[in-house]
């Protein structure tokens, strides 16, 4: 039986235990420098800039999704944005990603979200069969950009606002 809910405080070390599971098999665990404080920052301290979701079997956690909301202009609603999904291997061909998915599109609807929207390596070949299986469709007429660590320190020292 497997059950999806939303994460608890105490369960920081678990999640993170799954970003570390997640960047490792992504080949970037390199470059995952979050810890627990900043995690208990972020998804559970008075501001939260996103939620957690566990999937569990018999009580064990054998995934988990990571997701915020964004806003999309066009439509003048909500977008829910999923930031990392990851299911242990062992789990995997149970529907447990399937169920993660589906839950979040509940919340989505529930939201009023007109979007629910998701990143995947282009090389993951196993995910994006996954994905279009459920209907859903690369955007591939967008190009990710992204500033971080020095080029975003660059560029917000750059003018006087």
């Amino acid at each position: 039986m497997i059950t999806i809910r939303a994460a608890v405080e105490a369960e920081i070390p678990v999640i993170l235990g799954f970003i570390r599971e997640l960047a490792e098999y992504e080949r970037l665990l390199h470059a995952v420098t979050a810890t627990e404080a900043d995690l208990k920052h972020s998804l559970f301290g008075p501001e939260r800039y996103a939620h957690a979701l566990l999937a569990c079997e018999g009580g064990t956690a054998v995934g988990f999704a990571i997701y915020f909301f964004n806003y999309s202009t066009f439509l003048g609603r909500p977008g829910l944005y999923l930031e990392d999904l990851y299911v242990r291997p062992a789990a995997r061909g149970q529907g447990v990603g399937r169920r993660l998915l589906a839950h979040l599109a509940r919340v989505a609807l529930e939201r009023g979200c007109g979007r629910f929207e998701w990143s995947v390596l282009d090389w993951n070949e196993p995910a994006i069969r996954f994905y279009r299986s459920l209907g859903a469709q690369p955007a591939s007429e967008w190009t990710l950009f992204r500033l971080s660590g020095a080029e975003l320190a660059a560029l917000a020292r750059s003018v006087d606002c």
